[in-house]
């Protein structure tokens, strides 16, 4: 299956490969949400600017194997999903002001992937508790409404949720070296020439104009 983050060596970082664990899915009272948004890289980095979003974690779910490996998910089979679970403090920043601004920050028209990542791993989709799960379908009618066009984002109950290896986390921000297609490059050069090449904001301009959320 074609995924471009590999040609920016995204194993490059050997030492730090690790084996995921499982998260239990958070109550209704945690104040964090779990979305997938294509690359949970760009996920990261998109949320973790926002004031009272305290951390922003990759991982996998949706899927039936458990603690799955990067490798086993976008291979294809687990039935997981690449997401990141946002943790955010509610006197700063609302749930539906996150949800709002994550539909805006994705291709919600798109049922093949992500950009240039395509497959199931890189679908998009709204992972809810029980009490989520309606603010969640408001966000989709209100999104689909300003859209004008029909939003392919599902919104899938929470199970359990997989914290991805640790080189996984923070990537964007990564100050080591990785060896790219553009010779080596710091970690976060690395993300950004990624980022760029699958042309993730301009897509979202496109599909979303002056609303879209991040894209510069």
């Amino acid at each position: 299956m074609f995924d471009t983050k590999k040609i920016f060596q995204k194993f490059a970082v050997l030492a730090l490969f690790g084996g995921t664990f499982a998260i239990a899915a958070p109550d209704a009272h945690a104040d964090s949400i779990v979305v997938a948004g294509g690359c949970f890289w760009c996920v990261e980095s998109d949320f973790e600017k926002l004031d009272g979003v305290t951390e922003a974690v990759s991982g996998y779910t949706g899927g039936t194997v458990a603690n799955p490996t990067y490798k086993q998910v976008t291979r294809g089979g687990t039935g997981h999903y690449e997401v990141v679970k946002i943790d955010f403090d509610p006197a700063k920043i609302s749930l539906d002001e996150i949800l709002h601004k994550f539909l805006r920050s994705v291709d919600v028209t798109d049922a093949g992937g992500q950009f240039c990542d395509r497959g199931d791993s890189y679908r998009t989709a709204i992972f809810a508790t029980p009490d989520q799960i309606a603010p969640a379908k408001r966000a989709i009618s209100k999104a689909q409404s300003d859209l004008g066009r029909a939003i392919v984002t599902p919104v899938l109950e929470l199970d359990v949720f997989y914290m991805a290896e640790d080189y996984h986390q923070d990537y964007y921000k990564g100050q080591g070296f990785v060896l790219t297609r553009f010779g080596p490059k710091r970690q976060s050069e690395a993300y950004q020439l990624y980022r760029d090449a699958c042309e993730r904001d301009a897509r979202v301009r496109q599909v979303w104009g002056d609303s879209a959320a991040f894209a510069k």
